[in-house]
């Protein structure tokens, strides 16, 4: 969809060489409206990830293919392929499956945020924004997949076996193919069974105190994380009124 942007549309100041953290990532940015695409590539380049830009969904789906991006700032309203169909090729696309994805859209309402986390959006931000946040937001969600862990960092609970090290979930030896915030819901879940979080201590564990997720969408998380985990489901329980926990093996505290 595009939108009308002034020409002297604000750009943030470079980040600080301590901050450059996520340096050399590679971002995709898949937007229509050319000036907008302009002033987004300039300031992750100025940040120094490696970008490249698409102005319709289907030259978009082709380089999350072809670029092998680590993350991808996507238009809802996009010719010839809309945001939420090119976030479902990714989220069923072995190649590109593990892709994190940042919609971007002028749609505000809470309806279009399920519809994103619903299909594997991992974060979401609404026009107009500010492009410094927009930026946090990104390094905030590579942070997600790239914090340095332990070795050996393994939590094992009643079958299903989260190893953050390798970024992997197993559950009775089998690998789940899970998106980087069903992994950090359930790696929040397992480290504490038994205690029950609310789902905005699960928006903060799981997703980062600074992504802007309304609490419906956790729940649209943890209907997609049971449906992945099989024989396993029940182990994350709702706690009615409240929230959320992993079952604990030893009963609940």
């Amino acid at each position: 969809m595009v939108t009308a942007y002034p020409a002297n549309y604000p750009t943030a100041a470079p980040l600080r060489t301590a901050d450059r953290t996520m340096a050399k990532a590679k971002i995709l940015v898949v937007e229509d409206d050319r000036s907008l695409a302009d002033v987004l590539e300039y300031n992750l380049r100025q940040d120094g990830y490696e970008t490249y830009v698409a102005y319709d969904g289907q030259d978009g789906l082709n380089q999350s293919k072809l670029r092998s991006p680590d993350l991808v700032v996507l238009d809802l309203m996009l010719p010839i392929i809309d945001g939420l169909e090119i976030c479902r090729r990714i989220r069923a696309d072995p190649v590109t499956k593990k892709q994190l994805v940042l919609m971007l859209t002028a749609k505000g309402e809470e309806t279009d945020q399920v519809a994103g986390f619903s299909v594997g959006v991992d974060d979401y931000v609404a026009k107009p924004f500010s492009v410094r946040v927009l930026l946090e937001r990104i390094k905030a969600l590579l942070r997600r997949v790239t914090s340095p862990t332990q070795p050996g960092d393994i939590l094992v609970s009643q079958g299903v076996l989260v190893d953050r090290e390798r970024h992997r979930v197993t559950a009775n030896e089998e690998v789940l193919d899970l998106t980087p915030s069903e992994f950090g819901l359930l790696e929040a879940l397992i480290r504490q069974p038994g205690r029950v979080f609310s789902r905005s201590e699960l928006i903060d564990a799981a997703l980062g105190g600074d992504s802007l997720v309304l609490e419906r969408t956790i729940d649209v998380h943890v209907r997609a994380l049971r449906k992945k985990l099989g024989d396993h489901a029940d182990l994350v329980e709702t706690v009615r009124g409240v929230g959320y926990r992993f079952r604990d093996p030893a009963g609940v505290r």
